[in-house]
């Protein structure tokens, strides 16, 4: 993470609670954000895959479209959002011109409009983007945005807002507590069950320390939450995936909807569009891999890859990489050459040292998703 100047930064509405709280800070995308607590990051892991872990993932941009603009807003974007039913929401990508992508986020179909959660980096950039292609964007700033999750979550919640039992993975609901009007969504980025959760700052506080009064319920900081990530193979904008990373080459190929493919109800009509189905007929020159380094040292973000242990050329890189408290053991994405045996071990340069990683299947961690 790069240091930024603190008098640069953005604090989060809750940043007095997790001070509190015993938080540790770092700058983060421009924001002030909790990097850990007192227990530490590995044991902040360990207890959301266990019990409920609390994120503050408020930094993310909110933003509200009209109900008009599904048609519009599919034509930035390769997913099936006129197939998207009221009260679902669905994963999705920005795209450029050239295949790569701008941006991920999650797209809500709401009974009254459209709900949309970018990322904190890329937030100036998506409010541009979307509002020189639609009208009346709305960047929502009065809600903080909370991430509970874990196999405890729904009882943990459910204690306070009992109708999200009804839920299933990416269903969305606008649901009461107190008076305040919470939008919810049965989804997250730690491959364990779990909401995220919008509410009215002015509601925020009393909310979370709710939530943080049930004995399954602890705070998690930015740390645990990139490792949770990582452990459930999903990648991080900036790092699995940019501008120059298409989404097939970052495993993200999934996500085109059907009617989006060649063939299909609406083929193309997004940006990088010939790219793209190109690659998913044919193939992309490179390939996302999951990698379980032999012994204990991490492989981080830009090690170069090789395919042997001595001399030749890199055939990739690792976009990702860390240590998986769950799996006791190193883990790492990589970005590498299509051709690359699928069952080859490969080299990643530490510090002048070669040293060897298998390619593994994703995610390192079985998800817990209710569907």
């Amino acid at each position: 993470m790069a240091e930024t100047a603190t008098t640069d930064l953005t604090d989060l509405p809750l940043a007095a609670l997790h001070a509190e709280l015993g938080a540790k800070f770092v700058p983060f995308a421009g924001w002030n954000m909790p990097v850990q607590y007192a227990s530490g990051v590995m044991a902040e892991h360990l207890w959301t895959r266990a019990h409920a872990g609390l994120f503050d993932v408020t930094h993310m941009a909110q933003v509200r479209l009209p109900k008009g603009a599904l048609d519009a807003l599919e034509g930035l974007v390769p997913a099936d959002l006129m197939g998207l039913p009221e009260g679902r929401q669905r994963y999705s990508l920005f795209t450029n011109a050239a295949g790569g992508v701008l941006d991920d986020l999650m797209i809500a179909h709401r009974a009254g409009d459209l709900f949309l959660v970018v990322n904190a980096s890329r937030r100036a950039h998506d409010l541009a983007h979307l509002r020189a292609h639609l009208s009346d964007v709305e960047e929502v700033t009065d809600r903080a945005l909370l991430a509970l999750q874990g196999p405890e979550a729904e009882a943990a919640l459910a204690a306070l807002v009992p109708a999200v039992t009804a839920m299933k993975f990416m269903d969305v609901a606008v649901l009461g507590w107190q008076g305040a009007e919470l939008w919810i969504s049965r989804s997250g980025y730690t491959g364990e069950d779990g909401f995220e959760i919008s509410v009215p700052v002015a509601m925020a506080e009393g909310f979370a320390r709710a939530l943080l009064a049930d004995e399954r319920v602890a705070p998690i900081g930015l740390g645990a939450r990139d490792s949770l990530r990582l452990e459930a193979g999903l990648p991080l904008y900036g790092q699995d995936m940019d501008e120059d990373i298409s989404p097939v080459e970052a495993g993200q190929a999934w996500s085109i909807g059907k009617a989006r493919r060649a063939g299909g109800a609406r083929a193309g009509g997004f940006p990088g569009a010939d790219v793209i189905l190109d690659q998913l007929a044919h193939g992309a020159p490179r390939r996302r891999v999951g990698l379980r380094p032999e012994g204990r040292a991490p492989m981080r973000g830009d090690v170069m890859l090789y395919a042997t242990p001595e001399g030749g050329a890199p055939i990739g890189r690792i976009t990702s990489g860390g240590f998986g408290p769950s799996l006791g053991a190193p883990m790492a994405l990589g970005l590498i050459d299509a051709a690359t045996p699928a069952d080859a071990v490969l080299y990643g340069d530490l510090r002048g040292k070669r040293l060897p990683a298998r390619q593994v299947p994703l995610p390192f961690v079985p998800p817990g998703y209710k569907r």
